[in-house]
């Protein structure tokens, strides 16, 4: 028998990424909050790459910030490099990367945790769900504590039945040795949700004295860098960053691979579950790419205070001795020594179009999952689901409805509508190419698109929400300046314009029309008519891509603007999709499983044709015009 442990209104279940950000949201929209988590020591670990954001993952750090999550403030406090990527392109794919510090990144982390009003942090490992009347109200530990709650967020990571896999070696294993969840993935199958087996990798890890760096390309930080969070304005240690190193593959390299291929847990049938197709390991790159002749590898400080180096790039469950004979054969890496091996670690993961968008399960009321546990790869991911799963337990718990961010107001909502919709048969990662409206999703602008919401539901403070709508109002009111302001064909002008190679004026021009020119920077057009009052550096950037992209954008916003009538077009959840007439067998399926909440949801889903939707269009005209009509009598 259990003991009754303590009365909570959120319970999360694992401190990773998702599990941090969801228990900081529930705590600070003023839910009583506990976090339960196998080991203490190991709250925000990073067990696979010491890095935040890079594309669309970067987006996301962003939106987290603009909702006011926590991992934006974390990383700029933590970080050891940061460097806009990208930057050749425009303004869409632009995309922050920081170098983390990664001991100092989970101490900030667990210190921010600590000290959060109405957050109680417990370590436990939780082995079964409290079920009554078919809802989840709680959990049960391996000591036997039952710990009980309105809602619960289940946020395990790779500890779900965990497997480290390790040339011929095999043994139940959470990430970095720690102890598995075993009985948690017996409850959820015995509650009724289906579970997916996927895999995921790390490379190995050096010692940074047995590195020849004459051999590598240097990777420095930005000398101006930009942070992650709108709130930073400056950090000490921008000034102080440490170098990655680019080095590659060699045709030795390819050779051992594939000489040791029968000896590879990816080809002799040891490893069942589904890997990452957009971060193979090695062994996988060398066969899936057998014509390249070499592939990137960076190595990577994993902090101030170690020397130990991540070695992006060489993920691989091979054998020890083969790792060893991989690293040797690097450039700069001839006299490597290995301080970890790398290992791929299979885990479960609940297949997503069980959720609901908020991310509660459909089967189990008031259970929600995020991060890995939902199939998808990357703190990033994790972390968005998370603050998102812990703003919805929240509501639910406090009897309100869900938050659900539209595809065109975010990367975190592109990606939860992919997992919801469509679900994933591997490992999920963001990119920017799965957002339809990514000129409107832009890293620049994530506090423009979501930093009303985060006031809206309680995350973002009053003194925060004031200065954003004051950062607002001032890049309206510069562009308005622009507009007015009358370019004269005089020296001073035409001499600009000569500087940068654009064509000289004949008439007066308005700053708008002047900045559309793509060799014309706003910095440009201050030198000569500059602003009556001082202008932050990222105002003087909205302002020139508003401007600059006025035409696409419009455009971008016309494609949203007819989605939306879709998205408005509601689907009630009792619908019974076997008596439409004239709906496909594989339509009545897919929506009898997926449940859509709208017609936008419905066109989402493969296998559902725009003549399904026709149908389905008719059939509920038909069915609110007879409720209606019951209504109304």
């Amino acid at each position: 028998m259990g003991f009754h442990a303590g009365d909570y209104d959120v319970i999360v279940i694992g401190a990773g990424h998702a599990g941090c950000e969801s228990a900081l949201a529930a705590a600070r929209m003023g839910c009583e909050t506990l976090l339960l988590t196998i080991n203490l020591d190991m709250v925000a670990f990073m067990p696979c790459n010491p890095s935040v954001g890079g594309p669309a993952k970067g987006h996301v750090v962003r939106e987290i910030d603009a909702l006011g999550g926590e991992m934006g403030r974390n990383i700029d406090k933590t970080f050891i490099q940061m460097r806009m990527l990208n930057t050749g392109k425009g303004p869409a794919v632009h995309a922050l990367r920081a170098q983390a510090d990664k001991f100092l990144y989970q101490h900030s982390m667990k210190e921010t945790i600590e000290n959060t009003p109405k957050l109680t942090m417990r370590q436990g490992l939780a082995e079964d769900l409290i079920m009554e009347d078919g809802s989840c109200v709680g959990v049960v530990t391996k000591t036997g504590a039952e710990y009980r709650s309105k809602t619960v967020v289940l946020t395990t990571g790779t500890y779900l039945r965990g497997k480290v896999i390790l040339g011929e070696l095999m043994y139940e294993s959470g990430p970095n040795n720690q102890q598995p969840a075993i009985k948690l993935s017996e409850a959820l199958k015995r509650n009724g949700l289906q579970l997916a087996r996927f895999k995921t990798g790390t490379p190995p890890r050096i010692h940074q004295d047995s590195i020849d760096f004459s051999k590598t390309e240097i990777q420095p930080g930005d000398a101006n860098p930009k942070y992650f969070s709108y709130e930073t304005e400056y950090m000490a240690h921008s000034e102080e960053q440490l170098p990655c190193w680019l080095t590659y593959t060699s045709e030795e390299t390819h050779q051992i691979i594939n000489d040791n291929l029968h000896r590879a847990p990816m080809f002799s049938g040891l490893i069942e579950g589904t890997g990452p197709r957009y971060c193979p390991s090695i062994e996988d790159k060398i066969v899936r790419f057998a014509d390249k002749p070499k592939h990137q590898i960076f190595l990577e400080p994993e902090g101030r205070n170690t020397k130990e180096y991540y070695v992006q790039g060489l993920s691989t469950s091979m054998p020890e001795d083969v790792q060893l004979n991989i690293l040797r054969s690097i450039p700069g890496l001839e006299k490597a020594e290995m301080m970890r091996t790398g290992y791929a670690i299979e885990y479960d993961a609940v297949v997503p179009t069980q959720l609901w968008p908020s991310l509660e399960t459909k089967v189990v009321p008031n259970l929600f999952t995020a991060g890995q546990i939902n199939g998808t790869s990357g703190y990033e991911e994790a972390a968005g689901q998370g603050v998102m799963a812990g703003i919805n337990a929240a509501r639910k718990a406090k009897g309100l409805e869900p938050v659900i961010i539209d595809r065109s107001k975010g990367y975190i909502g592109v990606m939860i509508d992919d997992l919801v919709t469509k679900g994933t048969n591997e490992p999920y990662r963001l990119l920017t190419s799965r957002a339809e409206y990514r000129l409107l999703l832009r890293h620049d602008n994530a506090d423009l698109r979501l930093t009303p919401t985060g006031y809206e539901i309680g995350l973002i403070t009053e003194q925060r929400y004031q200065k954003f709508l004051e950062k607002k109002a001032r890049v309206e009111e510069e562009i308005n300046r622009l507009k007015e302001t009358k370019f004269r064909p005089d020296e001073a002008v035409q001499a600009m314009l000569a500087e940068v190679g654009s064509t000289p004026l004949n008439n007066s021009i308005d700053g708008l029309t002047l900045l559309r020119r793509p060799e014309i920077s706003y910095g440009n057009l201050e030198k000569i008519a500059p602003s009556p009052i001082e202008l932050s550096n990222d105002i003087k950037e909205q302002v020139e891509i508003q401007i600059k992209y006025a035409g696409y954008i419009e455009k971008q916003q016309l494609q949203v603007d007819r989605m939306e009538k879709m998205e408005k077009k509601r689907i009630p959840d009792n619908i019974d999709y076997d008596i439409i007439h004239g709906l496909a067998m594989e339509a009545k399926q897919k929506l009898g499983k997926i449940r859509p909440l709208s017609i936008g949801q419905a066109s989402r889903i493969s296998g559902v044709t725009p003549a399904d939707l026709s149908i389905l269009l008719v059939h509920l005209e038909h069915y609110n015009r007879v409720t209606a009509a019951a209504h109304s009598s």
